[in-house]
């Protein structure tokens, strides 16, 4: 079997299996809070304790959920063909199953950054609060891309994914942009699977050769992992 390029697009499908919620499955509430006070950089402005507070809790939750079935397959692929994920995902799990080679899109939980200088970036497994600065002197917030900020990773996973010869989708309702337009970037003779209980509307020149599968990313990577590795 020859090794493919497989460029992997996942979102907040494939974590919610573990344990972790989505704010589309609440009515735009996550953890209880309307997205835009915790996930804007205007909710920062107006108040940063609330949004630090509430990345701390939700970072200790993390500690609490461990990855599923769909990423140890997406590892066990590794084997078998040169796998690079790009997640929309800020969680760590992924990593935690062993994938080697993992893009977040939209920040990571585990990391902070100054607020003043975007490249000065910390790891963190525990708290930060109002004081807490940067080596420069600044206040640190979550490494995350709020809403309405720019995704400075989108155009090497746009690269990524316009050199492979597999893409999967997997658990994104591809409703948030700019991640949900770089299936446009698959060559055209890619194959595309689709994995997602609710999978949305694909308005682009893929739309015609794209598998779709209506499964939980559990579901459907088992039977991916399959077809990719037979």
């Amino acid at each position: 079997m020859n090794r493919k390029k497989i460029a992997v697009l996942t979102g907040a499908g494939i974590s919610a299996e573990s344990g972790i919620s989505t704010f589309r499955d609440a009515g735009g509430l996550w953890e209880g809070h309307d997205v835009m006070e915790v996930a804007s950089y205007d909710g920062w402005l107006r108040n940063p304790e609330l949004v630090l507070d509430f990345y701390n809790k939700t970072r200790m939750q993390l500690g609490q959920v461990h990855p599923n079935k769909a990423h140890t397959l997406l590892v066990e692929l590794e084997n078998h063909h040169d796998v690079s994920i790009i997640t929309q995902n800020v969680d760590d799990l992924h990593e935690r199953a062993g994938s080697t080679h993992v893009i977040h899109l939209h920040g990571e939980l585990k990391k902070v950054r100054s607020t003043k200088n975007e490249d000065l970036i910390y790891h963190c497994d525990g708290e930060i609060f109002l004081g807490d600065l940067c080596e420069k002197g600044a206040q640190l917030r979550p490494h995350i891309v709020w809403f309405g900020e720019m995704v400075p990773l989108i155009e090497k996973a746009a690269k990524l994914i316009s050199s492979c010869e597999v893409l999967l989708i997997i658990g994104t309702s591809l409703q948030v942009y700019p991640a949900a337009g770089l299936s446009d970037y698959a060559p055209e003779g890619a194959e595309i699977f689709y994995v997602d209980p609710n999978p949305g509307n694909l308005y682009s020149e893929t739309e015609n050769r794209i598998r779709v599968f209506p499964l939980k990313a559990t579901e459907g990577m088992q039977i991916i992992y399959q077809n990719l590795t037979q």
